[in-house]
Parts: C-alpha cells; structure tokens; sequence
C-alpha cells in the first residue's frame, strides 16, 4: 500500500523539470543586471525636502542675536517651544518653513530677527512587521524608510504558512485614524511589478496573515483534536479455522 503513496524517483524528477522550466521561463521577461553597478542604488536625481519628525534636535540660530540661540526637541505633539514663544508646529514642516513661522512670531521683540533652523540629528524612522514572518518586530533605519519587500526581508521572511497574496499595511493617517493599505507582494518578489514595492511610512506595520488552510489547521489542532476522543487507526482478528482449514 506505501508504493502508491510515495512519488517515484522519475516522476519526481520530471516535476522538478517542470518547476525550474516554469522558473527559467518567468525569470527570462527580465532585464539583466548591469554589469557596473552605480554608486548609490536607486538614489533619485533630485530629493524632497527633508521635513522634521517628532524627537527630531533643532538649533534655532540667531546671527544678531546670539544669546537666544537655543536647542531644541520635537515633542510627540509635532511642537517646539522657545525662549520667546511657545507651541510651534515644526512636525511634518521643512526647517525653511519653521524659520518663516519663527521669524513672524520674534517680529514682537526683535525689529529684524535673522533666523536659521539646523537640523542638528534626526528621530530613526520605525516601522514594525508582524504575523507570519519568521522574525516579527520594530526595525529602526537612519534615512529614507524601508520598503515592504525590505521590511519583510529585515523580519527574515514569510514563512509556509504566510498567505503573500494578502499582506496588508496598517498605517495612522489623517487625524490619527488607522486605515489598512493593500500591497501587491506577490508582483513584487516575481518581478512583474516591482514598482508595487512601496516605500513604508513612519510607524507603518506590516501584517502577514496566515492561510486559510493553515488557519483551519490551527483551529482543529486547537480546539477539536485536543477535546475529542478519536482514533485514525483499525484492527482485524484473523480467524485460524479460515487460515488453516480446520
């Protein structure tokens, strides 16, 4: 009865034919890899303007006036306070912006106020993944913030029981309101659309659910094996007046 259950070495050997022919054929759509490799890979020719985060250091610097030059942290309300005004929004606002708005509100004591503000060291960014990944945690980078392809890598994989097709991203958006953002991960890791690999935001959390099946599993092992009597196995008596003749 076993030799009907196990693959025979030369259909196995046929199925792994197949497999890497069905691998060679998608990998074949590809471009291929230049053989000098720039630099920096994909740095863009022009960046966007670096906007301050909460827990971000800033130097307010006053040319003329040097005695009310000051350090100064982001606080989790996106605000900074000086020594001659309070509560200025400086969360999601380039240092040029928050220079402009400090300027108008030192305009009360100062006639001419020149003022710079310097980004002296920059709040990590922090994205987290969770779920069916072999490493779930809080990943920290200095610079721009991970992809969803990097995060997943940073978390170590997806595992078996990982269903790709249904990552999804839990991100704060407006007013602090969670929304769930789908992620094409599929596309990404075949190749087919790699522009789908988003770039996380701050504090994203990638989640990678299990599979149904693997979700049907965990509840039967769970919650039925581990309560009701059962036995995949049989027995047979075998009757000696059949067997011998007597």
């Amino acid at each position: 009865m076993t030799r009907y259950l196990r693959l025979r070495p030369s259909r196995l050997a046929i199925l792994i034919a197949m497999t890497l022919c069905g691998c060679a054929q998608s990998e074949g759509n590809l471009p291929p890899i230049p053989q000098i490799s720039s630099p920096v890979a994909g740095s863009p020719a022009t960046l966007p303007p670096y906007k301050v985060q909460v827990g971000d250091l800033l130097d307010i610097k006053m040319y003329l006036n040097p005695e009310l030059n000051e350090e100064v942290a982001v606080r989790p309300d996106g605000m900074i306070s000086t020594a001659v005004t309070e509560d200025v929004a400086a969360f999601n606002h380039t240092p040029t912006e928050i220079s402009a708005t400090l300027r108008e509100r030192y305009r009360t004591v100062l006639t001419d106020p020149q003022i710079t503000v310097i980004v002296r060291s920059f709040a990590p960014n922090r994205v987290y993944v969770a779920g069916e990944v072999n490493n779930p945690g809080e990943f920290i980078t200095v610079g721009p913030n991970l992809t969803v392809s990097q995060a997943v890598a940073r978390a170590g994989g997806v595992k078996l029981s990982a269903a790709r097709d249904r990552i999804f991203v839990l991100r704060r958006g407006q007013d602090d309101k969670p929304q769930a953002l789908a992620v094409n991960y599929p596309d990404v890791i075949s190749g087919e659309h790699p522009e789908a690999d988003a770039r996380l935001a701050q504090y994203d959390v990638v989640y990678v659910p299990r599979t149904g099946v693997y979700e049907a599993y965990t509840f039967w092992n769970q919650f039925v094996q581990q309560f009701v009597p059962y036995s995949w196995g049989f027995s047979y008596n075998v009757n000696s007046s059949v067997t011998t003749g007597k």
